[in-house]
C-alpha cells in the first residue's frame, strides 16, 4: 500500500526534516517505489512536484528534500501501486479546481469495484481508484454547495459522509486540502504529532537525522504533522481511530473527529 505524509501550521513551515524520513520510506527502507509526490500550498496557490520514479532515487525529491519551501498546508505520497500504471497521471496527490481555490488529494488503499457511473463535472486523467474518488468528492462538494465555499464545520461533515459512502468499497484512508485546512481520513491507520512550545529534539525512525526544534521556531508556532506511520522514535504521536476524519487548522486538530467508516482487513 501506498504511504501519506501531510502538514498543517499555524505559520509557513518548511518539511524537510518529516520528508528525508518519509522519501526513505519509497524504495530505500520500504516497498512503496512505484512514484511519489508532493504539493506545497503558498497562499491561493499550490506547487506541485511529481515523479514516477522511487523518491528514495529521485532527483526531484532530493530536491524537494534540500529546498526550504515554506508552507502552511503540505500533503505527500509515496505509492505502492495496486490500481493503475506506474505513470505521471497516476502519482499522487492529485489536484482540482473549486471555488477558485486548488484542492489536492492524496489516497492510501484500495477501493475494489469503484466505479462510479458519472463524475459530472470532474472527470479523472488516469486510471487509479483514488482519482477517480477525489473526482467523486469534489463533484460531490460542488453539488452540496452551489452557492460556494462553506465554512469549515460544514465542509467537514460533508467530506465524512462522502468518505463514509466511498469507504464501503475498500480501504479509504486519504488527505485533502484547500490551503485553508488539511483533512485526514483514516480508515485503518493514520497518526499525527502536534509541535509546539515548549519545543524539543526529535529523531527520524528511517534516517539518522536529529532536529531541535528549539534552534528553528519561534515560541508562539504550531506544526501538526500528519503520516501513516510514525516519522520519529521519540515524539508522542497520536493514533487516529480507525473510521474517522480529523480537521486541522492552524496546526491543531479542531473540534472532535467526525466518525466514517473502517476498514476490516479479510481474513
Amino acid at each position: 500500500m501506498c504511504q501519506l505524509l501531510g502538514m498543517n501550521c499555524n505559520v509557513p513551515t518548511d518539511i524537510c526534516f518529516s520528508f528525508a524520513g518519509f522519501r526513505a520510506r519509497g524504495g530505500l527502507t520500504d516497498i512503496h517505489k512505484d512514484g511519489w509526490g508532493i504539493a506545497f500550498f503558498e497562499d491561493r496557490g499550490v506547487r506541485v512536484f511529481l515523479d514516477p520514479q522511487a523518491s528514495s532515487t529521485s532527483p526531484i525529491a532530493e530536491l524537494v528534500r534540500s529546498y526550504p519551501i515554506r508552507s502552511r498546508n503540505v500533503i505527500a505520497h509515496i505509492r505502492k501501486a495496486t490500481q493503475g500504471e506506474t505513470r505521471l497521471e497516476n502519482t499522487h496527490p492529485f489536484q482540482r479546481e473549486l471555488w477558485g481555490r486548488p484542492w489536492v488529494f492524496a489516497h492510501n488503499g484500495n477501493l475494489l469495484d469503484y466505479a462510479p457511473a458519472s463524475q459530472g463535472w470532474y472527470q479523472p486523467v488516469g486510471s487509479t481508484d483514488s482519482e477517480r474518488a477525489f473526482c467523486a468528492i469534489m463533484e460531490g462538494l460542488r453539488q452540496r454547495f452551489p452557492e460556494g465555499e462553506p465554512d469549515l464545520a460544514a465542509l467537514h461533515q460533508a467530506v465524512a459522509e462522502m468518505a463514509r459512502d466511498i469507504g464501503a468499497h475498500g480501504e479509504f484512508n486519504f488527505l485533502l486540502s484547500d490551503g485553508r485546512c488539511l483533512l485526514a481520513h483514516a480508515a485503518s491507520r493514520l497518526s499525527y504529532v502536534v509541535r509546539q512550545a515548549p519545543f524539543d529534539e526529535a529523531h527520524l525512525k528511517d534516517q539518522d537525522i536529529t532536529m531541535d526544534f528549539r534552534q528553528h521556531t519561534q515560541p508562539d508556532d504550531r506544526v501538526a504533522v500528519v503520516a501513516t506511520l510514525p516519522l520519529t522514535d521519540n515524539e508522542p504521536w497520536t493514533t487516529i481511530p480507525p473510521g474517522h476524519l480529523v480537521l486541522f487548522v492552524e496546526g491543531q486538530a479542531t473540534a472532535a473527529p467526525l466518525p466514517t467508516r473502517p476498514f476490516h482487513r479479510p481474513e
